[in-house]
């Protein structure tokens, strides 16, 4: 059983999907393991770190030669692993919705597709979810990102020359990167809130020491969709939490939201005019700008002024911590292929719960229900 790590090729991606910590780990199950020179270096991993580990290093060429499983933080062209073998796993977060092309090249290539993000949310799962810790400390380097562009500190600060206000800060979604968001703005100081559309989220904003905001007595909710996942709200409720956002939102001067609906593009959550209501100097951090964007007028990839309003749209911001986010996005992989390995075949073996989940292609076809609706 051969295992491949290749070298990131997407523009931006630091990340890696493999450490010496996790390269040991597969050995001890008997694996061999091939690095691609250079594929830790953005994330402060070493060729040296993989030797020593036990891993080869060598090209892309040699790496994937003759490998089983190819893993990944992003899925890479078809035509860059032509070396793996018939029916090689690739395993890696495949943004099965916005690859789909590449998704069909793998079907086409006789590859088996494994889609990370696709992992159920299921407690045995946990530890396999790249989503989730990806997502946390994308929540923490959103308040740091947030801290940058802002002009004043966050904390209240009692000087000789008089009181520096507290900065006030709102979580707009509060899945686990909004959780981690609160607690980074909180131990920085910031006067915190949050809110989301589902209700079972109140108690963990207000276990968190922030002020939960949110719609009260409004039929027609609809926010607690399947796997713990946000859905579609009613119209009534739209209606309801736009007021009462817009008048929140003019209070704020930091605004961080993180509201994402799977496999569809990003709801809207603040419009132009509520941009232009807040304070000059403010500052707003869209974390699902790349999926069409929480905030009227964020741009992928740029930090652009409306209004007097910073709105800070950085891409792929779990690579803005790419050493972190490369060490537990690397034990997500392990811990998925290591419940699985069969010792007497040397090879991981899925179940049905997981393995349909996350199989996307199989003998040739694209076989997920999700692609295939």
């Amino acid at each position: 059983m051969k295992i491949a790590v290749l070298k990131e090729q997407a523009a931006g991606e630091a990340r890696v999907a493999a450490t010496p910590e996790t390269v040991k780990k597969f050995i001890g199950l008997g694996a061999q393991v091939a690095v691609e020179a250079g594929a830790g270096l953005t994330a402060s991993v070493a060729d040296a770190d993989y030797a020593a580990a036990g891993a080869s290093v060598a090209d892309r060429a040699a790496t994937v030669a003759g490998a089983d499983i190819v893993l990944g933080v992003q899925g890479p062209d078809v035509a860059s692993i032509a070396g793996a073998n018939p029916g090689a796993w690739i395993v890696a977060g495949l943004n099965p919705f916005g690859e789909r092309a590449r998704v069909d090249a793998y079907a086409a290539a006789g590859y088996e597709a494994l889609a990370m993000e696709f992992m159920p949310r299921i407690t045995r799962a946990q530890s396999m979810d790249i989503l989730s810790s990806q997502s946390n400390l994308s929540g923490y380097k959103a308040v740091l990102d947030a801290a940058s562009e802002y002009g004043k500190a966050f904390p209240m600060m009692m000087t000789a020359a008089g009181t520096v206000s507290a900065a006030r800060a709102f979580i707009m979604g509060v899945g686990v990167a909004g959780l981690q968001a609160i607690a980074t703005a909180r131990r920085l100081g910031a006067q915190v809130s949050a809110t989301d559309v589902r209700a079972a989220t109140k108690e963990q904003i207000e276990s968190l020491g922030a002020k939960a905001i949110f719609v009260e007595k409004v039929a027609g909710i609809e926010g607690e969709g399947s796997g713990g996942y946000a859905t579609e709200m009613s119209d009534e409720y739209k209606a309801a939490q736009a007021e009462l956002i817009s008048s929140h939102i003019a209070k704020q001067d930091i605004v961080i939201t993180t509201a994402l609906i799977p496999g569809r593009p990003a709801p809207r959550l603040i419009t132009d005019a509520q941009i232009a209501s807040m304070k000059p100097g403010s500052v707003i951090v869209d974390l699902a700008v790349e999926q069409g964007g929480n905030v009227e007028g964020a741009v992928a990839g740029e930090v652009v002024v409306r209004h007097g309003v910073k709105i800070v749209g950085h891409r792929n911001v779990p690579s803005r911590l790419a050493t972190d986010t490369s060490a537990l996005f690397s034990r997500n992989l392990f811990n998925f292929l290591s419940a699985f390995w069969d010792k007497e075949k040397g090879a991981p073996v899925l179940d049905e719960e997981i393995g349909n989940a996350i199989r996307l292609t199989q003998g040739g076809k694209v076989v997920n229900e999700r692609l295939l609706g």
